[in-house]
């Protein structure tokens, strides 16, 4: 069995930096594309950037030049730091792998962590 679990969200002033974390965890031999996605009260999950176990990243245009995505792949880690906070970046921010290849337990297909709490207020 795998699980995500993401961390670093909190409540930031505009303007203000945030950097998230989201560890996979279980018996992983490797894991495919990792991602951030968020959801604002209201709204639809929407794609936030993604990176390829190689290092190829994609942004929604709406963050594109203010937050950046990186991974460690030894850490089974993703991160994304977050600068020049908006107010409209308020949202749950969750993590998504779309495959997981354990060394035991098979392959797992669209995992999410929990997701983690992004407040951009004054």
């Amino acid at each position: 069995q795998v699980q995500l679990v993401e961390s670093g969200g909190g409540l930031v002033q505009p303007g203000g930096s945030l950097r998230l974390s989201c560890a996979a965890s279980g018996s992983i031999f490797s894991i495919n594309t990792m991602g951030w996605y968020r959801q604002a009260p209201g709204k639809q999950r929407e794609l936030v950037a993604t990176i390829t176990s190689g290092g190829s990243t994609n942004y929604a245009d709406s963050v594109k030049d203010r937050f950046t995505i990186f991974r460690d792949n030894t850490k089974n880690t993703v991160y994304l730091k977050m600068n020049s906070l908006k107010p409209e970046d308020t949202a749950v921010y969750y993590c998504n792998a779309d495959r997981i290849t354990t060394y035991s337990s098979g392959t797992y297909y669209g995992s999410w962590g929990q997701g983690t709490q992004v407040t951009v207020s004054s």
